[in-house]
């Protein structure tokens, strides 16, 4: 009988023990991979978040781990000493999760880092700019992401239908819309379901900075709101696809989008704004910014930039079959143009990259990039610039030499350049946030 009690009276003690034991040793396991994750992070050059990301105060952070299991994306943050870390920021993109699930409030989002400044217009919480009457929503006010840019518009619509008198003047918008990407559709659509004197006006086609994505690619979104249409759940899905959506959404509800139209300047007169673009002038109470922030496409400044090989999009892979293609950038338009071409027969890909690192591009663009380049589908060149383009070849400079490689079409995929000239033409303040909200 003594015997069984003292057998229970152990079991009793150390069940406990090795419970303890058994979380002490996953959860240092964890913490240790979370630490070699972010040291890998740092040697590979990729330790700069690219837009909006969470910053942690480490007074209120007690490494409860809601924060790692809000965030949609894989081994972005992570526990170290007790203490929630970017232990992947390159791979943040900004969904905010993190900081609605923190109980303790522990998270800001934040734009740019000490090293790396964002430029970002001043809006206030209607989206309103430091100009009365004129809004930004979407990707130009720092919001990259589908779902954020299109609730973004939504807000900012209920938030300009409340400040005007609605227009009974034929000649007098209640609100002109730039941009028909995802912001814009959303805003025209919010428009149009409140019975506005709207116009929309897009530069290029429906769809905005997604048409121009390479044919096929993978767009990653979440289930959104559509204003008169509701909620449309989509995980993952084609370019073609989602404008294949767009394109159904325009015919069905007759929203009203002028398209390959170009504003060139937006002036204040009596009755709101004047928004003279390439084919004409309006007159509207408001304007709405919902344009992306890639403006105006960074040229190279090399001799040779002008011959009419040179592209700064990618339209359809399939012209450059049996062609000699060079790529030139790091970010995801760079990665993703290459892996297209390359797809194409008879092609030859090189994708030259001034830096060491692809620390702009998404971990699954970067993983495709490494396979196609082990395979000896793509040619990647790390630290190299365009010295000069020939109608046949390009040079190239590499780290102690320069090289020249056959060549019939050149893709410039530098980024863009902010429209910060555009806004501060208008009168638009624009801050440059280094860490900061």
């Amino acid at each position: 009988m003594n015997s069984e009690i003292d057998y229970f009276s152990w079991v009793y003690y150390l069940l406990p023990v090795l419970l303890v034991s058994s979380y002490t040793f996953m959860h240092g396991r964890s913490q240790r991979k979370n630490r070699r994750a972010l040291e890998e992070a740092q040697a590979a050059g990729l330790a700069e978040p690219p837009s909006l990301h969470p910053l942690i105060d480490d007074t209120k952070c007690f490494g409860c781990k809601a924060c790692v299991s809000a965030c949609p994306e894989h081994d972005v943050l992570g526990v170290i000493q007790n203490k929630a870390r970017l232990i992947n920021p390159s791979h943040c993109i900004g969904h905010g999760a993190c900081s609605k699930a923190c109980p303790f409030g522990a998270i800001t989002l934040v734009f740019g880092t000490e090293k790396r400044g964002v430029d970002i217009p001043m809006v206030n919480e209607q989206f309103e700019t430091n100009i009365p009457g004129i809004y930004i929503a979407g990707e130009l006010g720092g919001m990259g992401l589908i779902r954020n840019a299109i609730e973004q518009s939504r807000q900012a619509m209920k938030s300009i239908q409340k400040a005007i008198e609605p227009s009974k003047q034929a000649n007098l918008y209640d609100v002109l819309i730039v941009g028909a990407g995802p912001a814009g559709i959303s805003a025209t659509l919010a428009a149009h379901e409140q019975k506005l004197n709207y116009i929309t006006i897009e530069q290029d086609s429906l769809g905005g900075s997604v048409f121009n994505f390479p044919r096929g690619k993978i767009v990653m979104t979440a289930p959104v709101n559509l204003p008169i249409i509701g909620k449309i759940k989509i995980r993952e899905t084609t370019k073609e696809t989602l404008l294949k959506l767009w394109q159904s959404i325009e015919q069905k509800t007759g929203i009203k989008i002028n398209y390959r139209e170009h504003v060139s300047s937006i002036t204040k007169v009596d009755a709101g704004f004047k928004i003279t673009t390439s084919k004409g002038a309006y007159i509207s109470q408001t304007v709405l910014l919902s344009i992306g922030r890639r403006g105006t496409p960074r040229k190279l400044e090399v001799p040779g930039e002008e011959l009419p090989k040179v592209v700064y999009r990618l339209i359809d892979p399939e012209q450059y079959q049996q062609q000699k293609v060079l790529v030139v950038g790091g970010g995801d338009s760079a990665l993703e143009a290459a892996l297209s071409i390359a797809e194409e027969p008879g092609t030859e890909v090189t994708l030259s990259y001034r830096s060491g690192a692809f620390s702009r591009a998404k971990e699954k663009n970067r993983q495709r990039i490494q396979q196609a380049s082990d395979s000896g589908k793509v040619r990647v060149l790390f630290n190299s610039n365009v010295k000069e383009i020939h109608p046949d070849a390009v040079t190239l400079a590499l780290e102690n030499s320069t090289t020249r490689i056959d060549n019939q079409a050149v893709i410039i995929s530098a980024g863009g350049i902010l429209p910060t000239g555009f806004l501060k033409e208008i009168g638009i303040g624009v801050e440059t946030k280094y860490g900061t909200a």
